[in-house]
């Protein structure tokens, strides 16, 4: 037992010099052993303190997960369907609004068939139907969409061309002026000098001794309407023609 004894010691003793040797100098600096991570540290209650979740196996990559970008592809057919008609909305081809200054088809001057008793040079005007007859010779006649006195204003009888003029000038009366500025609120001039803004437009041809004439005018829109205060409107290149076939003294009908 003695000699066990003393066989222990001596083995702990050799055991305790090989630790407890002097340290050099350099050894602080020496290749260090590598760092390992205890499982213990990625415990789930320790990661709930940093706001994640533990992860399986216990290794830690990073703090926040990384953001990944869900691409959502359409199916086939449909990305399809959308490029024919994204592509057909382009084809499609572009409504042009009509313009203000075009009119009905059947308002455009034209020669048409006449089989009553004037003779021809007279002028008839149908104010319903919205149309002046030139009477040619041969049975024929020169139609043209007119525009004719509104409600109230309208009238018919004969009467007879006495005078012609080219761009002429616009005097309307005393009691127009009244009824325009009561009415509509509209302060009219007393006096307007020819031109392509004056309402009697590039021609005019007047009625007997009324205030009525056959006249241009700066709106063709209104050609088929009731609009005027019963004068014949006409577009200015249909009243352009008018001027040079009619000639002064010759008859105009209103019907």
């Amino acid at each position: 037992m003695k000699q066990l004894a003393l066989l222990l010691m001596s083995g702990a003793a050799l055991s305790l010099a090989a630790f407890s040797g002097t340290a050099g100098a350099g050894d602080r600096y020496g290749q260090r052993p590598p760092v390992v991570l205890s499982p213990d540290l990625t415990a789930p209650w320790v990661m709930q303190l940093r706001g994640q979740a533990a992860p399986r196996g216990g290794v830690v990559y990073r703090t926040q997960p990384k953001a990944v970008r869900s691409v959502i592809r359409q199916p086939r057919a449909q990305r399809v369907q959308r490029r024919q008609v994204t592509n057909a909305s382009l084809a499609a081809p572009r409504v042009k609004p009509k313009p203000a200054s075009q009119i009905d088809q059947r308002f455009l001057p034209q020669t048409v068939s006449y089989s009553g008793s004037e003779k021809p040079g007279t002028i008839i005007i149908n104010t319903s139907e919205r149309y002046l007859y030139h009477v040619m010779a041969n049975g024929q006649a020169r139609r043209y969409g007119v525009g004719v006195g509104k409600e109230g204003h309208a009238w018919s009888g004969t009467e007879k061309i006495t005078r012609k003029a080219e761009w002429p000038d616009w005097r309307p009366p005393a009691e127009m002026i009244k009824r325009v500025r009561e009415k509509e609120g509209r302060i009219l001039p007393a006096h307007m000098k020819g031109g392509p803004e004056n309402p009697l437009g590039a021609r005019a041809l007047y009625l007997g001794s009324t205030l009525y004439r056959i006249h241009g005018t700066n709106q063709p829109w209104t050609i088929g309407k009731a609009v005027s205060s019963g004068c014949i409107r006409m577009r200015n290149q249909d009243v352009t023609e008018l001027y040079e076939r009619a000639k002064v003294g010759a008859k105009v009908i209103v019907l």
